[in-house]
């Protein structure tokens, strides 16, 4: 387990669990935290006995409230950018070949709510909130701004990022941001240990593949995504697992995956 001031980062069951720990600043995304984040999701696919990570923020009151304004207030003060160039190191768990899950409990709005967005599902307290309110400051989105209008129909992203306005948890599950609201934190922790453990139970170089695939082939047309995926699919193939799925069905039994 590594612990420091701002992430947390522990490893149980097959599952990193990556924590951001600002409660104090409902948990906005310093430099540090950043870095941090960066350095957690190097840790997630360097560790062969990590096959899901699960993100979170400490307290209770946010998931992450974005980008910490007061840091980047005292950046401008000393002529600075005003943009962390940094930010985008956030996206890391975009680019982990391993599935992410967002545990999001309150507030996950600006910055907060682009990490969010870069996990690849999100599951959601029924008083988390979710928006985008950069225009009321002055400033544009990273990740969001190019990539929630290719997740959610383009009238309800506009509605988000045009107005700055915040969303319930309930309507976020509604226009496909969320795989599930659940009533408190203690069962949304539930329900994404038991959504990990349902991907646990899957071939884990069949999941990266799956990932890898289609989060790049999504971007390109149909006729390109099939030319992107024929390697993959024959690198899977060719698998020692390949062969223990049909035969664990056959034979009735629960596989056994080498990742190999």
């Amino acid at each position: 387990m590594l612990d420091n001031d701002v992430v947390r980062y522990e490893v149980r069951d097959r599952k990193a669990y990556v924590t951001i720990n600002r409660p104090q600043a409902m948990n906005a995304l310093s430099a540090e935290v950043i870095a941090k984040l960066k350095m957690a999701f190097a840790a997630v696919d360097r560790d062969n006995d990590v096959l899901v990570a699960i993100l979170a923020g400490e307290g209770g009151r946010a998931f992450s409230a974005g980008g910490d304004l007061k840091e980047m207030t005292a950046h401008d003060s000393a002529g600075g950018n005003p943009v962390f160039d940094d930010v985008e190191a956030a996206s890391s768990c975009a680019r982990s070949v391993k599935p992410v899950i967002a545990a999001i409990d309150g507030f996950a709005v600006a910055g907060g709510f682009e990490l969010a967005l870069t996990c690849d599902m999100r599951i959601a307290t029924a008083q988390s909130r979710f928006g985008m309110p950069e225009p009321r400051h002055s400033l544009l989105g990273g990740y969001g701004l190019h990539h929630l209008s290719r997740m959610i129909p383009l009238g309800e992203a506009l509605h988000m990022q045009l107005s700055g306005i915040t969303i319930t948890a309930q309507r976020a599950y509604e226009i496909g941001l969320l795989q599930a609201v659940e009533p408190d934190r203690e069962s949304m922790f539930r329900k994404v240990d038991l959504l990990a453990d349902e991907i646990l139970r899957c071939a884990p170089l069949a999941v990266q593949a799956i990932k890898r695939i289609v989060t790049t082939g999504r971007n390109l047309p149909v006729e390109y995504s099939f030319k992107l995926a024929r390697p993959i699919e024959e690198m899977v193939y060719a698998t020692e697992d390949r062969i223990e799925g049909p035969k664990a069905f056959a034979e009735k039994r629960r596989p056994v995956w080498k990742g190999k």
